[in-house]
């Protein structure tokens, strides 16, 4: 079949890695893609926030399935317009409708269907910009430091803050409320920290039954020991060791079951992933976020360890078969780091020249932002290369990962060589 990929970075290239080795796959192409997807498939130019530009690209080029990595093309509704249109109406979209996608375009959305679903999550409240005061008050009278604040949309990933102390607190959420996230801050939800260790959880459904994909953890701040800003991630291991059998049977019974039960009951479309960012609370699983994607680094983690066709559960999704598949996945832990520009996740150069990726050995390199320009691969962004390894141990991988990482050479290069040092 031919297949498009929407996306262009790090979990872009890990799915065009492994569509590629699907015998089902005839053709794929990427949009707008990077240097690496270039050598699995042809990039296309085309603006992945425009549904017409994509109907019109499927219907020219007799699309099958339409693969979606970000979340923004999904809250923007391209499974709606593609469905909708009578030429497109039969293709095959890997991405949840407009109204699944809100689980991740909208926090106070996903906390009410939490609510209602009795899914464990963090307590909240939520405050409009209109009323700016109140949610100042709640923080000096009802909230206790540390204090999460979220901004309702999308944010680029940037939208979520950890305030130590009230002060903080309330200078933040008057930014949030004064436009610093734009229209996704028009709404703020204050939510109760929790502590504990987090892991990420990945479900493949077809609206009716799902399978679960190997679990990983990631790494945000862009500081070793986990100091420093907070990123789209630096790193990710899968499985995270404390995650085991009886864990995830809490996860599966406590949270998995009853969002598809919810999906259901709501009459949501839904095919396509669900990422469940959690926290680990005193042996007790808790939802800290839902994304209606995949994660990215931990893509670059988890695709590698899927034995199964993707192609073949994609098209099982489509046709509401896929509780007739079998999951196989390696036994072996794979560690990803992440190559990034310097200054990231603040301000950095693009068009840094790529050298050295030849020298890599033993691990698998997928691009993020990368470019090609004439006979050299440029930096195009502030997650440049993500580095994945197999071993007996994560450390092993890890080691793997760190020593193919000194031999990738751009003007600027940053990673953390202690991914996975919490384990």
């Amino acid at each position: 079949m031919n297949i498009l990929l929407l996306g262009s970075g790090g979990r872009e290239h890990a799915f065009a890695w492994k569509i590629k080795q699907s015998p089902l796959c005839k053709q794929l192409f990427i949009a707008p893609g990077n240097a690496g997807t270039a050598s699995l498939g042809k990039n296309i130019a085309l603006d992945i926030m425009d549904n017409a530009a994509i109907h019109d690209f499927v219907v020219e080029n007799r699309i099958d399935m339409v693969v979606v990595g970000p979340e923004a093309p999904l809250v923007n509704g391209v499974w709606n317009y593609l469905r909708k249109m009578r030429s497109t109406s039969h293709v095959s979209v890997i991405g949840p409708s407009m109204q699944g996608a809100r689980l991740e375009g909208s926090k106070s959305y996903a906390k009410k269907f939490m609510q209602e679903f009795g899914i464990p999550t963090a307590g909240y409240r939520e405050f409009y910009s209109t009323r700016a005061k109140a949610a100042i008050n709640f923080i000096k009278k009802k909230a206790v430091p540390p204090i999460v604040l979220k901004a309702d949309g999308l944010a680029a990933g940037k939208g979520v803050v950890i305030s130590p102390n009230k002060e903080e607190a309330i200078a933040e959420i008057q930014a949030m409320l004064g436009g610093k996230f734009g229209e996704a801050g028009r709404k703020v939800v204050i939510e109760e920290f929790l502590s504990g260790i987090e892991f990420s959880v990945f479900v493949l459904t077809d609206g009716r039954s799902y399978k679960i994909l190997p679990v990983a953890k990631d790494y945000k701040r862009v500081g070793e020991g986990d100091t420093g800003l907070n990123t789209g991630g630096m790193g990710a291991v899968s499985p995270p060791p404390f995650v085991d059998a009886a864990l995830m049977q809490k996860v599966e019974e406590r949270i998995i079951r009853p969002t598809i039960r919810g999906l259901q009951e709501r009459g949501i479309h839904y095919h396509g992933f669900i990422f469940l960012g959690l926290i680990l609370v005193g042996g007790e699983p808790y939802v800290i976020e839902y994304n209606c994607r995949m994660g990215d680094p931990e893509t670059e983690a988890v695709l590698p360890r899927m034995k199964t066709d993707i192609v073949e559960l994609f098209a099982a999704v489509k046709e509401g078969r896929l509780d007739k598949i079998k999951m196989e996945e390696d036994e072996r832990p794979t560690a990803t780091v992440v190559l990034t520009s310097g200054g990231y996740p603040g301000k950095y150069e693009k068009g840094k020249p790529i050298a050295g990726l030849d020298k890599v050995k033993g691990s698998i390199v997928f691009h993020a932002g990368t470019k090609i320009s004439g006979e050299k691969i440029l930096t195009n962004g502030g997650r440049v290369i993500a580095i994945t390894s197999f071993a007996k141990t994560f450390k092993e991988a890890l080691k793997k990962s760190n020593k193919n990482a000194e031999v990738i050479e751009f003007e600027g290069k940053n990673y953390r060589k202690d991914i996975g040092f919490d384990l």
